[in-house]
């Protein structure tokens, strides 16, 4: 076997005693994707102190190993996403635990710093509320009282909303477009996030097929719709000002 080199993980939050397993297999899980040279990356044991993750790194795969790390730039956010996805979650996993982490070489260099706890807070916002619409279809509604909270489905999202009773018809039926009010929250990580919406009231969308509403367009006499050959352009051009080369 050719030489090795060894990569040291230390974290202050726990001692070997400490650690419980799912903890210690989910921060080994993650220093595996940011080193990323699977066959070649070996796990050492766990030195005394606190928590103390060894890697032997076989020699044919150092240099690749060290270009990962050396890639990361957490301030900027930048390197390979998969790497960069390793480091946040370790960092995320520190933060949870109330401590920092680092990654040391064998000669006891530290090559990559994990502030956890220590760095500073994102800025938040708290709830707040704003009049807008939605679009979506109606997926479930309840059934008590004058106002009844409903969930409205558009592609992967589901957004829970309160609505008049009246709306209850067009469960699973046509896409519709609330109007009201909606109570907004942004996470540390800038995610905004929909708590709910209020409908004070609806309108029920047209799921007409373009082609075939155009059809009926080109059948009315001097509208010039009969004259366009790509309508589907013609209509990006109308809602966001595109003109393409023609």
């Amino acid at each position: 076997m050719g030489k090795t080199h060894e990569y040291t993980f230390k974290i202050d939050a726990y001692t070997p005693a400490t650690i419980p397993m799912s903890r210690l297999a989910n921060y080994m899980q993650n220093l595996a994707t940011l080193f990323n040279e699977k066959e070649h990356v070996h796990f050492m044991g766990i030195k005394e102190g606190s928590i103390i993750l060894a890697q032997r790194i076989d020699q044919e795969s150092l240099p690749k190993v060290h270009a990962r790390i050396e890639s990361i730039n957490p301030e900027e956010r930048t390197g390979p996403e998969d790497t960069l996805r390793a480091y946040n979650a370790l960092d995320r996993s520190l933060d949870e635990d109330n401590t920092s982490g680092y990654l040391y070489q064998d000669d006891g260099a530290q090559i990559l710093y994990f502030p956890g706890c220590a760095k500073p807070k994102p800025l938040t916002f708290g709830a707040f509320t704003q009049p807008g619409s939605l679009d979506g279809s109606l997926i479930k509604i309840g059934s008590k009282g004058n106002t009844v909270p409903a969930h409205l489905q558009e592609d992967n999202d589901v957004y829970i909303c309160k609505v008049a009773r009246n709306m209850a018809p067009h469960l699973f039926a046509a896409t519709l477009r609330v109007y009201g009010t909606g109570k907004w929250e942004r996470d540390a990580d800038e995610n905004w996030t929909l708590k709910h919406f209020d409908i004070a009231n609806f309108k029920v969308l047209d799921d007409t097929p373009l082609d075939e509403l155009v059809k009926h367009l080109r059948k009315v006499p001097g509208n010039g719709w009969k004259d366009i050959n790509d309508p589907y352009a013609e209509l990006q051009r109308l809602r966001h000002g595109i003109d393409e080369e023609r």
